[in-house]
């Protein structure tokens, strides 16, 4: 994938770093051993008082940029934080498939907020993050229309595939996933070094999704 950055993602971001994994995949029902994961990491969340939540380094970031490009985060929080807040309240994320699970886990364990999509759905060869524009149209996971305006967003050649608040429709995974595209917006400080997260990463890849071929780029819009 060619990556690119709209100037106000450069002007409100200037700290970001990007990294983009591509991978060839097996997607199948997320197994007991990753629910297993996914419970430890929530039940170690579970004991941060709520209002500690939007203060993890990488959540704080993401809102901070989310400011930045003039949309309220308590309106339209980042994933990361929408799952944190769901373990600190005691409820069970839902189980789907392996590599939505292994990509909220990643984000459990980091606070990063991640996009994840099917690879044969993105349309061209080239992305860029820019911010949404007011009534462009996004069809969020589980969620109908969204408003992107002043979300930060993932374009293809089509439109609109990802934000840190949810992924669009088009380009989901599903079972049927045989290459995989992700984005890890750094915006800032996390609780995991880049090498700790990578290491995580690649290992929940090869052990839940069978992963071949792993590239992992790194990009900052100021490069």
């Amino acid at each position: 994938m060619q990556i690119s950055f709209s100037d106000e993602i450069r002007a409100a971001a200037p700290d970001l770093r990007v990294l983009v994994v591509e991978a060839t995949v097996r997607n199948a029902y997320t197994p007991d051993a990753l629910w297993c994961e996914i419970t430890d990491a929530c039940a170690e969340l579970a004991s941060m008082p709520m209002e500690a939540v939007n203060k993890r380094p990488a959540i704080a970031a993401t809102r901070a940029a989310y400011k930045a490009l003039g949309k309220d985060p308590n309106r339209y929080r980042p994933s990361a934080e929408a799952l944190t807040r769901r373990a600190v309240k005691g409820l069970e994320l839902y189980r789907t498939t392996a590599l939505v699970d292994l990509i909220n886990l990643l984000s459990l364990r980091s606070g990063h907020s991640i996009g994840g999509f099917d690879a044969d759905a993105v349309s061209g060869t080239a992305l860029c993050l820019g911010r949404g524009r007011a009534g462009e149209p996004y069809t969020a996971i589980g969620r109908g229309e969204l408003n992107i305006d002043g979300l930060p967003v993932w374009r293809d050649a089509v439109g609109g595939i990802g934000t840190p608040t949810s992924d669009n429709d088009r380009t989901k995974m599903s079972r049927d996933t045989v290459r995989l595209l992700m984005t890890v917006n750094l915006y800032g400080p996390s609780e995991m070094s880049d090498a700790d997260f990578e290491t995580l990463m690649r290992r929940l890849l090869a052990d839940y999704a069978e992963a071949k071929d792993v590239t992992v780029n790194s990009y900052s819009p100021l490069a």
